[in-house]
């Protein structure tokens, strides 16, 4: 699938081995740790206690039982000798009872204070990551790694990983307090041990690889979930709910096969083990039980011994589900740690005091580019052009010419490959990203609104703003009238992506952003080629009281809404082919610009 193709890049394949960089690498997730690490020392400390009581419990319960039958010294006083180990049982549970709710507390304390730390520096590093990380990756697969990775990791922080250090503890404090009460018992349970041992390493590590793999069909679900929901308005258009649906059903049942596969072997393997341990307790019973007549063992003792192997066996039986538990949680942080591995490029999130001086002077000077992912393909091909401060500059050609490549270069979503491009006299790579891309505002063909309402996404250009900003924007930008006629005006939600409004609308609510945000360098792609008569026309009011004043890059498709510009540029397979006013261009009758001319006029005489 392609998700998977896309995923591959982002994660290395199922291993069926935990080696020394992948558990170096899940290790990184505990620097989140370290402003917490007395209080974690203190949860360790915690956890030591509540073990510790718990152990008491099989030792108590062994005395009680010998001092009812009178084993454990003179008849006299046999029910003061009772009671005590009984109050001290219950002083045991009190304690316990005490101790476990502050560890407890403490660990999902420490744990909500890291993943919090966790989910903004994820969150933010992916906010500095480049358009080509994007343009690889699937925003459904990422939604899934932010989303089901750090609960993951969520719960074996805060439950998982302080329960497998005390089944750990009861299982080796257990066996240390069984050689004291009975080392021929102890040898005959241990010798089962190291079978369990081996089976445990081998089905770990085959169960371990399956789950990665259904954590991954999991990611392709949330995918195609993300991709149907966002294109719901063409799903429909085509009719293809039943389409979508047998796509996801067929992704769904793939996990559900691969999760079914993991659940056979475990359930295997938790079947195996606790036939070895109660097996291994039988065995201890039957042996303990022949030791009794000879006087080589006490019943207090023989029942200590068995709630002591029953613990044990407990322990043991757990620790596979929650070494599992635990492998899932590596792997997670694993895939967390590979997304913030990930270059990215030097942006601030710092607020910024005073913007960039620029009076909007551009320059390409030989600028030849490519995609990464598609190096022999040329894109751009010794492009050069200038622009000086407030002049209109036009772009066109036919599709794929690259013509959008451009604006996304002088953003500096890319950088060219070779060749410059210069700002005010300035190489682009010089200035702060930032606070140069602040300096920018694009008006794209398709406008993505947030979810809110029309006021915030006016305000998106320049948070903060008062309401009367906002207006005046909005004024300027044509779009006052249509948002007063809404019965909530401003407060209007627009809908997920802006589905609530017209394209037209949409548009003009995006040139209002970039009126509030007043940049000196101004980009519109293919901002009215969507658009309605009625439509364009307004939005092409709006944009021509815009661009004034300002250094404009117009991306056209339609040669009439360009006809003003101070210089139009044609593309062709990536080279400038033609430039000048669309006087002169429209004069030389066997030029390209012409000729796309004569194509919009008459389309039955190309």
């Amino acid at each position: 699938m392609a998700s998977r193709r896309n995923a591959k890049a982002f994660e290395d394949a199922p291993r069926a081995k935990l080696d020394k960089a992948t558990l170096r690498k899940a290790m990184r997730v505990f620097r989140y740790l370290k402003p917490y690490r007395g209080w974690f020392t203190l949860g360790l400390l915690l956890l030591t206690i509540t073990t510790g009581l718990s152990l008491l419990f099989p030792l108590l319960l062994g005395q009680l039982v010998d001092a009812a039958r009178g084993d454990a010294g003179a008849q006299t006083d046999l029910l003061g000798r009772i009671d005590k180990v009984a109050l001290t049982l219950l002083g045991v549970f009190a304690a316990q009872a005490f101790f476990g709710f502050f560890r407890i507390y403490l660990f999902s304390w420490i744990t909500e204070n890291m993943l919090a730390h966790m989910r903004r520096e994820t969150y933010e590093h992916l906010l500095r990551l480049p358009m080509t990380f994007f343009a690889q990756r699937r925003v459904g697969e990422l939604n899934s790694r932010i989303g089901s990775d750090i609960a993951m990791l969520q719960d074996a922080l805060t439950t998982n990983l302080a329960e497998l250090i005390r089944q750990a503890l009861v299982v080796v404090a257990g066996i240390v307090l069984l050689t004291q009460v009975s080392i021929q018992l102890t040898l005959t349970m241990l010798a089962i041990i190291p079978v369990v041992a081996i089976v445990a390493v081998i089905f770990g590590r085959f169960i371990r690889k399956l789950s990665k793999q259904v954590q991954d069909r999991i990611a392709d679900t949330n995918v195609i979930v993300e991709e149907t929901l966002q294109g719901i308005q063409n799903v429909k258009a085509f009719a293809n709910e039943r389409w979508e649906a047998l796509r996801y059903g067929t992704s769904v049942m793939e996990a559900r096969g691969l999760a079914l596969k993991g659940a056979r072997w475990q359930g295997a393997f938790v079947s195996f083990i606790i036939l070895c341990m109660f097996g291994a307790i039988v065995l201890v019973i039957w042996r303990g039980v022949r030791m009794l007549p000879a006087g080589e063992i006490s019943m207090g003792e023989l029942f200590t011994f068995i709630l002591y192997s029953m613990f044990i066996g407990a322990s043991i039986g757990g620790l596979p589900e929650l070494v599992n538990r635990m492998l899932k949680a590596i792997g997670a942080s694993e895939r967390l740690m590979d997304l913030q591995e990930e270059a990215s490029e030097p942006i601030s999130l710092e607020e910024r005091k005073e913007p960039l001086v620029l009076k909007g002077a551009i320059a390409f000077e030989n600028v030849a580019f490519h995609y990464a992912t598609r190096a022999d393909v040329p894109v751009l091909r010794d492009v050069s052009f200038a622009a000086q401060p407030g002049e209109r500059i036009a772009v066109v050609g036919s599709s794929g010419a690259g013509k959008s490549t451009i604006a996304s270069l002088l953003l500096r979503f890319y950088d060219p490959v070779s060749g410059r491009i210069m700002i005010d006299g300035k190489n682009a790579r010089e200035f702060d990203l930032s606070a140069l891309r602040d300096r920018m505002s694009l008006v794209p063909q398709e406008v993505l609104l947030f979810g809110g309402s029309i006021r915030e996404n006016i305000a998106y250009g320049k948070p903060g703003v008062s309401d009367a900003e906002v207006e005046a924007a909005a004024r300027k930008a044509n779009a006052h009238e249509f948002i007063t006629s809404f019965p909530d005006a401003y407060k209007t939600i627009v809908g997920e992506r802006g589905i609530q409004l017209s394209g037209g609308q949409r548009q003009r609510i995006a040139i209002a952003r970039a009126v509030l945000k007043d940049p000196a360098i101004l980009i519109l792609d293919e901002a009215t080629s969507a658009l309605d008569s009625e439509s364009e026309r307004l939005v092409q009011e709006a944009l021509d009281q815009l661009m004034v004043g300002r250094t404009s890059l117009v991306i056209a498709h339609r040669l009439s809404t360009i006809r003003n510009a101070d210089k139009i540029l044609v593309l062709d397979k990536g080279i400038v082919v033609e430039s000048g006013t669309h006087d002169e261009l429209i004069a030389d009758v066997n030029g390209l610009y012409h000729s796309l001319s004569r194509l919009q006029l008459d389309p039955a005489t190309a």
